[in-house]
């Protein structure tokens, strides 16, 4: 029988939120012993190493959100930490563009929006737009010159070695079995180990709601796993995007649309859609796990979901399908835009949290149980706001380890 590692705080999740709340608290009290536990062979393999790489501004959220404190203030701490440990990023900027008269109303929310949160943005006629973006077709547009790129798999392959380097372990293909607390303690068992940990905080992205629940709470809600699929622009259509272009989205639909990503190491990413996945790790649409699936058309919150949300869905899942329905969605941005420019590329697969009501939860959610500080939920922009969700979550530890 192995020996049981001790430590002060045990991490689950060696993504960047994990990662990011070991560097923090590592920062706060360098003689912290962590343990970080990762299911998988190597850090950031689920949403972060499958991230589109953007620095979000934070024009999006509810002021005084959870979502738009922890952006703003991420984005600057990601900032500032990728200029002092040499990782590549740009402040390319981004336009958020309302392709015909329609769409001025939801645009210019968004911008009043970006206003009360502290955004750098202004709203472009579309002359100036063709200025910014000469190929994209549009009445009218946010500027947001703010926005950025960065490679967030780089990020979480620094933020391990810093917390290697302050005597902190990662257990890699430790996936999380059981979780017990008892004499003060949290005992973890994991298939690369046990831990005993006076404080455990959970990370799991995917599966944070099964491990809640493994560590006796109950979740308030379940997560449903959806699939974003993406094309890339080939080498020579590349000049069609200059950074980051955005339609005006649905506020009925939780998703952005289908968009187009400048990436930090070079190429054009054109997408997502957002469709069901029938595996928590399902990146392709044939990836079947039949429990997971079960477990999510069971669930009552994601049928009233599916129900208010149905005809989106169909389109969805067409685009899924439908090469031709896919650019069909990218030439509203972009008319010049055809099927043989674009390549198929690895789609990602992203966590949303819903409620038992139906609702998504739109929110990061972070709830404390004995001692226990399981991150819920952790939607778009956790990557931007890591460094900052990360030392919200160190200080609720750091504080009750004396």
């Amino acid at each position: 029988m192995s020996e049981v590692k001790q430590a002060d705080v045990a991490i689950v999740g060696g993504g960047i939120v994990g990662l990011a709340t070991a560097y923090r608290l590592l920062q706060q009290q360098p003689s912290t012993k962590i343990v970080v536990l990762e299911k998988e062979a190597a850090v950031a393999a689920h949403q972060t190493g499958h991230n589109s790489g953007v620095l979000h501004s934070g024009i999006y959220y509810k002021p005084g959100s959870l979502r738009a404190v922890n952006c703003r203030e991420g984005k600057l701490a990601m900032q500032e930490f990728c200029e002092q440990e040499g990782i590549a990023y740009e402040l390319c900027g981004k336009v958020i563009v309302a392709v015909d008269e329609s769409e001025i109303p939801r645009m210019q929310n968004i911008y009043e929006r970006g206003q009360q949160n502290g955004v750098t943005c202004e709203v472009v006629d579309a002359d100036r737009l063709h200025e910014l973006e000469p190929h994209v077709a549009g009445v009218a547009a946010i500027h947001v010159p703010e926005s950025g790129i960065v490679d967030y798999k780089q990020v979480c392959e620094r933020l391990a070695e810093i917390a290697r380097e302050h005597d902190a372990e990662i257990l890699l293909n430790a996936r999380v079995t059981n979780i017990t607390e008892r004499n003060r303690r949290v005992h973890v068992e994991s298939t690369g180990g046990a831990v005993d940990a006076g404080f455990l905080v959970n990370c799991g992205g995917l599966y944070s709601d099964r491990l809640t629940k493994l560590g006796g709470q109950k979740p308030e809600a379940k997560i449903v796993p959806f699939r974003g699929e993406y094309f890339e622009l080939k080498p020579e259509a590349e000049h069609l995007c200059r950074n980051l272009i955005y339609p005006v989205p649905d506020p009925s639909f939780p998703f952005l649309g289908v968009h187009f990503t400048r990436m930090v190491h070079g190429g054009v990413e054109c997408g997502p859609n957002a469709v069901l996945a029938f595996a928590r790790e399902g990146y392709t649409r044939w990836t079947l796990n039949l429990g997971d699936l079960a477990d999510t058309l069971g669930y009552v919150g994601f049928r009233r979901m599916a129900w208010k949300h149905w005809r989106m869905g169909m389109g969805e899942m067409w685009r899924s399908f439908s090469k031709a329905a896919f650019v069909r969605a990218l030439q509203r941005l972009m008319p010049e835009i055809t099927g043989d420019m674009l390549v198929a590329c690895p789609a990602g697969v992203r966590a949303q949290a819903l409620t038992p009501e139906g609702g998504l939860v739109d929110d990061f959610l972070v709830l404390e149980h004995d001692r226990i500080v399981n991150v819920c939920n952790a939607p778009s922009p956790a990557a931007t706001a890591s460094l900052n969700i990360g030392k919200l979550v160190a200080e609720k530890v750091a504080g009750r380890l004396g």
